[in-house]
């Protein structure tokens, strides 16, 4: 097997109890290479799919088929993400900005309905970051990348235990110049924590974030604008200044743990977050003001019922807006002749919370088969209102139950199979009921006037799978089936790319199924020398069931097949290098299914340098090798005709060359 450090090695132990697809990612392996964006940590996890366009900050990611239709706006749907336990995910959305993985230390990933435990009632189900603390850090580290398209990032972070207290503190700044014209990248972040221990049973830890970003925007390509010249932005669009501004978002969360007796602890967390944004984009900038709070409380116990094991988790968490606010402001003089800059065309304010209850249970029937029983109740009321320049409103309330049951045997220490079958729930984020009607005289002519009503979308999934080790590999597979109803899809037109305004609604009932493979084998070891493969490939297969409009056609937005695949050479001495390359086959970008980007494959080649017993490494990274150009993303768009390419494609980086180095004292 493969040596983790021991809080991986706890995070995988508990993640092993759930019946169904999960993982852990540990920092360690992450960093002996380029951590430019999210996505790279993201790398090897079957069935996640997750791209950073133009090497932003933008994290483009789905499990399952969620959110695929979600483009590249402010806000993730269809996953819950956490930091350290507690909900990052809010009615809006998941907010982008304060995802750095520097400073993390691993992140556990519970695909579908395995998420139940946090609460997750989303198709796409949780992803947990966990953050370094002064007990697992170095005294002082220093770390710099760098390489092409003028990308610097540099991190240094402190961390140390006194006495009972501990501290953590990561400070990031980032650079880039881009691949692609109008991809400038700037970044600055702080991520710090403090940690107290009361006594042996209770401590409490505070966490504070802050992150602020600037980040121009390429628009979208059309496929043979990415043939011809990948680093090219929409003509059109050339002038007009086209970026998006996050100036300053501030996270703070508090985490209460208490051990009540050898049986059960009790966690309590609570946090707020701010999230100015201004989207300087089309005829209009979109500003955004997001504050929310949020507060969590866990238990967990472990029983013995009739001489056999049994766990029960019960849980609720609510995540409540004080105020959200949409305003759309002249930006463009040519678009709104007599109107000065900045002058206010539309005001929107957004109201809902997301509350989830949420209770399991696993107890051993008979030896080593496990039952998993759980249901969430889900409580997400929505409310919008438009107050300039005109009024309009809307208000829902949603109630839904999501019970969820599963097994497990392990047949073999080294073998065990699962299956599990579970309902999900998710409400539409609160700023996509500004789906209406649009204004057709006035100055907000064009953009959306009207709220639409939406429903969440629920699915029901049944999944099944098995893990294991044999013979120096570790594998997990698993298929899984969703019956999606009311999905939540949107689609891009010129109108919308114009306004920033996507149109929201719900489909006609759909299918998501995939098949979900993960290996890792040691192909070759030698006096402490080992050669390893590590390989993901995912199927996915999303489908209209009978619709109106497109029959049985795919959901457009993301690959059937995707693979990512690495040789891996370790040298006692504390060399490494490795060759990795990833393979997609072609995109679907229109729901008539007439569009599609082209497949590709491409090469990276990583070497390094770790000092043995010491916290020092060097490495050089060369990404796309073969200088492919290729889409890393794609938004649908509803049609083509006549053979007519819209632009719907966001373009990869070429080949580039970066290097880095780390150096960490107590």
């Amino acid at each position: 097997m493969h040596h983790h450090s021991a809080a991986t090695h706890q995070a995988e132990v508990y993640l092993k109890t759930i019946p169904g697809g999960t993982s852990v990612i540990d920092a360690a392996t992450v960093l002996k290479g380029r951590n430019a964006t999210n996505a790279d940590a993201f790398k090897y996890q079957a069935g996640v799919f997750a791209q950073a366009p133009c090497g932003s900050d933008d994290l483009r990611i789905s499990i399952r088929g969620s959110g695929i239709q979600t483009g590249l706006n402010a806000t993730r749907a269809g996953i819950m993400f956490l930091f350290d336990d507690i909900p990052l995910t809010t009615p809006i959305g998941t907010v982008n900005e304060l995802q750095e993985p520097l400073g993390i230390r691993y992140t556990e990933i519970m695909r579908g309905g395995n998420g139940i435990d946090f609460g997750s009632t989303q198709l796409g189900g949780a992803i947990n970051y966990v953050t370094q603390t002064g007990y697992n850090s170095q005294r002082y580290q220093a770390r710099v990348e760098a390489g092409s398209f003028g990308y610097v990032k540099e991190q240094l972070s402190s961390g140390t235990v006194i006495g009972k207290s501990d501290y953590y503190l990561s400070v990031t700044n980032s650079y880039r110049g881009g691949y692609q014209d109008n991809t400038k990248t700037t970044n600055f972040g702080v991520n710090f924590n403090y940690g107290y221990k009361f006594s042996d049973n209770v401590d409490n830890r505070f966490f504070f974030r802050y992150r602020q970003t600037w980040e121009g925007n390429p628009y979208y390509l059309t496929r043979d604008q990415i043939r011809d010249n990948p680093r090219q932005m929409q003509p059109e669009y050339a002038t007009w200044g086209t970026k998006t501004i996050e100036p300053g978002t501030k996270y703070a969360a508090d985490r209460l743990r208490i051990r009540i007796d050898d049986q059960s602890r009790l966690t309590v967390g609570f946090a707020y977050l701010n999230a100015p944004m201004d989207h300087e984009l089309g005829n209009t900038s979109s500003l955004y003001n997001i504050d929310y709070a949020t507060g969590m409380v866990n238990y967990t116990r472990q029983d013995k019922l009739l001489g056999h094991a049994s766990d029960t988790d019960i849980g609720i968490y609510t995540s409540h807006d004080l105020d959200a606010t949409i305003e759309n402001r002249v930006r463009r003089q040519a678009a709104y002749p007599g109107y000065a800059l900045g002058t206010l065309v539309t005001r929107s304010h957004l109201g809902g919370s997301d509350t989830v209850f949420h209770v399991r249970n696993n107890t051993e029937i008979f030896h080593n088969f496990w039952l998993t029983a759980a249901g969430a109740l889900s409580y997400t009321p929505r409310s919008g209102s438009q107050t300039y320049p005109q009024t309009s409103s809307f208000s829902q309330n949603a109630l839904y139950f999501a019970p969820r049951a599963g097994f497990r045997y392990v047949i073999t220490p080294n073998i065990e199979v699962y299956g599990n079958v579970s309902r999900s729930v998710q409400s539409p984020q609160d700023w996509q009921y500004l789906s209406g009607a649009n204004y057709t005289s006035g100055i907000a002519t064009g953009l959306t006037k009207d709220w639409a009503r939406l429903r969440p979308q629920t699915a029901t999934t049944f999944e099944v799978g098995t893990s294991g080790h044999f013979a120096g590999t570790e594998w997990s597979v698993t298929y899984y089936h969703s019956a999606v109803h009311n999905e939540l899809l949107a689609v891009a037109t010129p109108n919308s790319i114009l306004y920033n305004n996507s149109t929201y609604g719900n489909a006609s009932p759909t299918t998501h199924q995939g098949v979900e493979t993960s290996f890792h084998s040691t192909l070759y070891k030698w006096q402490g020398n080992i050669i390893s493969l590590r390989q993901a490939y995912t199927f996915q297969s999303f489908r209209f069931n009978h619709d109106a409009t497109w029959g049985h056609n795919y959901i457009p937005g993301i690959p059937r097949h995707f693979y990512q695949g690495e040789l891996h050479l370790d040298m006692k001495n504390g060399f490494y290098t490795s060759v990795d390359v990833e393979v997609s086959s072609s995109v679907l970008a229109s729901y008539d299914n007439q569009y599609k980007a082209a497949p590709y494959h491409i090469y990276n080649f990583d070497i390094g340098y770790l000092w043995p017993n010491k916290h020092r490494q060097v490495f050089l990274s060369l990404h796309n090798l073969a200088n492919k150009h290729y889409a890393t993303g794609v938004v649908p768009v509803y049609s083509t005709t006549n053979g007519q390419q819209p632009a719907a494609m966001l373009s990869g980086d070429g080949f580039g060359i970066f290097a880095g180095v780390s150096i960490g004292f107590n």
